[in-house]
């Protein structure tokens, strides 16, 4: 090994290399440990890069799975909100993956809990105006986690086609029949935002029964038992709704490290980078998946 220059900053990140020279073990070793989650390590652009801070952690502390402790192994269910694209991706790849789609909020709360390998989330931060990120940072700071991107999504006002014309923004919703979604969705908690910045009561607007997906919330409508549901395009074109464009939001995944490397994920991934995915993403409107994989924060 050569002498290190004590007055060189030390790297952010380890590469594979680097790290076996450090540890004194071979790469073979490093990439098990990898794939175990017994060292904390991040993957970027199909690499294996090591945050050095937290590998001093490791080694100073002798734990298994970074500075949070010993790797928790969790159940093999996705948790968070629901997303047409993904429960098909979950379904057609043949992961092994369960799924608890409760709500952005709650699948963050679960995902703390150990309660899941993965959450989808779209939690956006009334103050700044960002995407997920205030609000993982802030319950996941001790979690062997990373927050990586899955889709940009448009989401609006689906609408009975009879009332195309006479419905165009939030403030047409007052006196409307509406579908409320859970408490612990980012979907309510969007609208809730968005009725505030109009200075508008929800008291103004009746809600009929709380659908628990997003299918399920443009079905209402379809089906005739509301009259506007704050929805997902795709939604809205699946079932020949019209749909008035509010926001594009940011749908992100929150993936256990130790777990991302585990047959359930892996397979997952590997149908997200097959033909049969680009083109079913391609044809459902309103998803832009370019930056799928995009790492957006590191615990």
């Amino acid at each position: 090994m050569t002498e290190v220059d004590e007055n060189r900053a030390a790297p952010e990140f380890l590469t594979v290399r680097e790290l076996a020279e450090l540890l004194r073990i071979k790469e073979r070793k490093v990439y098990e440990l990898a794939a175990s989650g017994e060292v904390p390590v991040s993957r970027v652009t199909g690499k294996l890069l090591f945050p050095e801070r937290d590998i001093r952690a490791w080694i100073a502390g002798g734990s298994s799975g970074g500075p949070a402790g010993p790797a928790v192994r969790r159940p093999d269910i996705f948790l968070g909100s629901h997303d047409p694209l993904l429960d098909w991706a979950i379904r057609q790849s043949r992961c092994g993956l369960a799924t608890r789609f409760d709500g952005s909020l709650d699948g963050l709360s679960r995902f703390a809990a150990a309660e899941g390998v993965a959450s989808g989330l779209h939690i956006r931060d009334a103050a700044s105006g960002e995407w997920n990120l205030p609000r993982v940072a802030a319950a996941c700071a001790d979690q062997n986690a990373v927050l990586v991107a899955w889709a940009r999504r448009r989401k609006g006002l689906v609408v009975r086609p009879e009332d195309k014309g006479r419905i165009g923004s939030i403030a047409d919703l007052v006196g409307r029949t509406v579908v409320p979604r859970p408490p612990e969705t980012g979907t309510q908690a969007m609208l809730e935002d968005l009725l505030a910045a109009e200075c508008l009561d929800p008291a103004d607007l009746s809600f009929c029964e709380s659908a628990p997906t997003e299918d399920d919330a443009v079905r209402a409508v379809a089906q005739g038992g509301a009259e506007i549901a704050f929805g997902l395009e795709s939604g809205a074109r699946l079932f020949g709704l019209h749909f008035v464009p509010v926001v594009e939001e940011r749908f992100d995944l929150l993936v256990d490290r130790a777990a991302w490397f585990e047959p359930p994920l892996q397979r997952l991934l590997a149908f997200c980078g097959t033909d049969s995915f680009r083109a079913h993403a391609a044809a459902t409107p309103g998803y832009d998946i370019s930056e799928l994989g995009t790492v957006r924060w590191n615990a």
